[in-house]
């Protein structure tokens, strides 16, 4: 981790020289430089925690499979297939989050039982 926290000040340290040369000084991008030298634990937290995922776009990895479907199947042939799909992924994806099984969590919601149940549930 250490190795890669010196790459990451000399990459950012290479950023502001560079930055703080040019005129009209460029102020959002060495902003920007300068947030991530400030923020530098948290920007790197990924290396030393390993439950910490290497960036924060859940919602990215959420709407990837709806991307997956779409490539292998095209669209959807009907508005209300699109929402079912669309309901289905969401309950999958906050019963992995919740860290529930999510085969058994289906088949408890398949046989009447509320969400907020299974999710509550150990």
């Amino acid at each position: 981790a250490r190795r890669w926290e010196r790459v990451y000040d000399r990459i950012l340290e290479r950023a502001q020289h560079r930055l703080e040369a040019k005129t009209p000084l460029p102020k959002k991008a060495l902003a920007f430089v300068r947030r991530l030298q400030k923020r530098k634990e948290e920007a790197l937290r990924f290396l030393r925690e390993v439950h910490v995922p290497f960036d924060n776009n859940q919602a990215e990895r959420d709407l990837r499979m709806v991307k997956v479907k779409e490539n292998i199947s095209g669209t959807f042939r009907e508005e209300t297939f699109a929402q079912s799909f669309c309901i289905i992924r969401s309950i999958v994806s906050t019963l992995t989050k919740h860290e529930k099984n999510v085969w058994d969590s289906l088949c408890l919601l398949l046989t009447g039982e509320t969400l907020d149940r299974v999710l509550s549930t150990t």
